[in-house]
């Protein structure tokens, strides 16, 4: 199995950036220097993360977003 992660990864089963392997070994985060769990897609080249918004509801029952600029570290939580 790869040990780098991809560029853009999303937890939704829709999004064509879904990955199940990979968020199978424990994706951490690090978001402007602080390790984010509420993490629904990010995208390294771009500088961005999608986070989920309180336990809030869209009309088709997915999580509500927001999308924040700025610096974004992915790595395997497993592995230190």
């Amino acid at each position: 199995m790869t040990e780098t992660l991809p560029d853009r990864l999303s937890t939704d089963p829709d999004s064509p950036f879904y990955d199940a392997d990979i968020l199978a070994r424990n994706v951490g985060v690090r978001f402007k220097g602080e390790d984010k769990t509420n993490v629904d897609e990010y995208c390294v080249s771009e500088g961005w993360v999608r986070l989920a918004v309180g336990n809030s509801k869209d009309r088709r029952g997915k999580p509500l977003t927001i999308k924040l600029q700025g610096p974004v570290e992915p790595y395997f939580r497993d592995e230190g």
